[in-house]
């Protein structure tokens, strides 16, 4: 089993999301959480960063499977080394997911407490956050599941609420919880701000492992059976930790409030003032990004004339915009989503239909990210392609064959080490080799820069499935 650090508080960071609402920057294979949306990191190392100061000890993740990759690169670029990486094998929402990762924690240290953290939040007053830890830490030792309650700015609609209840004797700014309240038309947030004792559920939790299992198991005893049994038998891979598929998918999807917190006496909240948001649509993002004088937020290659408050982002073409009021454009190089501001959240249909239509927009970009670095399509044809590969120092891809296509490399940057059936070969910048079709191959980096190449296959069939693994240092069958 992974080898947990012993201390008060363990932060277990939830990166499952697939950040739909911000297409088309996140896409499935590639969501939110990894994308800087807000600063120089993504929004999963800003939230580990934040956590990484005491009284934290070291993260557990809780991921997708096929975010394993990006999440532990992530930490790593953020030099974060976590307590475990686990790999839900399909999405459960919440309460399954802290329910592996108490499961986990408690074979370790029966007494562990953890803050159970969703990887997609913009706290912009951390100082206001951590100083309600240990409020919310003392309460946990007295039994209670503790909730955050974020002091709410504005009567927003797109929040649950949660109303505090009396003060919870010898803890200074904890409270009960009366009870929780969906998210509201504009005329009940307007009431829920005016009279001052509702806050936004913003999904932050810190309680012992021990308390949550036990309540989790007098509620939805299932539940803690499936887990416990995806845990039992789960199985560690390279620096991963895999839950049990079958055990686990015997789960329904709930979350912790549905699941546990709207049915327990032993709820709590800690209401802080911490500039939080939620950054789930292009809405939420232009609410809290600095604006001109017109009330845009522009973001990269943006021109405009008689533009008000609109969001304009590009990540790669240039958007010129001309005569847009309350309007959001986000391009990218595949793909340009054009809404009004106030509606363009509701993406969902789009993305459907993508998925229908037998898209791939929907599910990646042209970049394609690998343990070993990337490839991005650069030319398709009928019995051709052109790829750009960028294999990070030290890494390399799998030893491997092709049924239905050969390769032409070329190196345009750093230093290739070519495996070619029996034949290893070294390659500088602006020297090739030729790979047929059925040859045992293998790419790798040994040199202290990336090394980036252009790839043109040729074939009857260019399909990423045409591959035949025959070794991979990174575990992928």
């Amino acid at each position: 089993m992974p080898p947990f650090i012993d201390t008060a508080i363990v932060p277990v960071i939830l990166s499952g999301g697939s950040g739909q609402r911000l297409w088309p920057i996140s896409r499935e294979l590639h969501p939110k959480q990894f994308i800087n949306l807000m600063s120089g990191q993504s929004m999963l190392q800003e939230t580990a960063t934040r956590l990484k100061a005491e009284p934290f000890s070291r993260p557990l993740v809780v991921c997708n499977d096929s975010h394993r990759f990006l999440v532990a690169e992530h930490l790593r670029d953020a030099g974060i080394e976590p307590a475990a990486i686990v790999l839900e094998p399909s999405r459960r929402n919440t309460a399954p997911a802290a329910a592996l990762a108490a499961l986990l924690l408690m074979r370790n240290d029966p007494d562990a407490v953890m803050l159970l953290a969703p990887s997609d939040h913009v706290i912009a007053k951390p100082e206001a956050f951590l100083a309600a830890i240990p409020i919310a830490a003392e309460a946990a030792a007295m039994g209670k599941l503790v909730t955050f309650g974020i002091t709410p700015d504005r009567p927003a609609t797109g929040y649950g609420y949660i109303q505090k209840g009396d003060a919870i004797d010898g803890i200074d700014g904890c409270f009960t919880i009366n009870r929780f309240a969906e998210k509201p038309d504009a005329a009940a947030a307007e009431k829920y701000v005016t009279e001052g004792n509702y806050y936004w559920n913003g999904g932050i939790f810190l309680f012992s492992a021990a308390t949550y299992i036990k309540t989790l198991e007098g509620l939805r005893p299932d539940m803690v059976s499936a887990c416990r049994k995806a845990v039992d038998d789960g199985r560690d891979d390279l620096d991963f930790f895999r839950p049990d598929t079958t055990a686990f998918e015997t789960c329904e999807a709930e979350s912790i409030d549905y699941a546990v917190m709207e049915n327990t006496a032993s709820g709590a909240v800690v209401p802080v003032d911490m500039d939080w948001h939620d950054v789930g649509s292009w809405e939420s993002l232009w609410v809290i990004s600095e604006k001109d004088a017109d009330g845009n937020v522009t973001v990269g290659d943006v021109l405009s004339e008689d533009v008000k408050g609109s969001y304009l982002r590009s990540e790669g073409p240039l958007i010129a915009a001309i005569g847009l009021e309350n309007i959001a454009v986000i391009a990218t190089a595949d793909a340009v989503l054009v809404g009004a501001r106030d509606v363009i959240e509701n993406i969902k249909p789009v993305v459907e239909a993508m998925k229908d239509d037998g898209r791939t927009e929907f599910l990646s970009h042209p970049r394609i990210y690998r343990p070993w670095g990337w490839f991005q399509t650069l030319d398709q044809g009928e019995r051709h392609q052109v790829k750009h590969l960028m294999v990070k120092p030290g890494h390399g891809i799998s030893l491997q064959a092709h049924k239905h296509r050969a390769e032409h490399w070329t190196v345009v940057a750093g230093t290739a080490r070519v495996t070619r059936d029996d034949e290893v070969i070294i390659l500088e910048i602006d020297q090739s080799t030729y790979i047929p079709l059925g040859a045992k191959h293998r790419l790798e980096n040994p040199g202290p820069d990336p090394l980036s190449v252009i790839e043109v296959q040729s074939g009857d069939y260019l399909g990423e499935d045409d591959i035949v693994r025959f070794e991979d240092k990174y575990g992928r069958d």
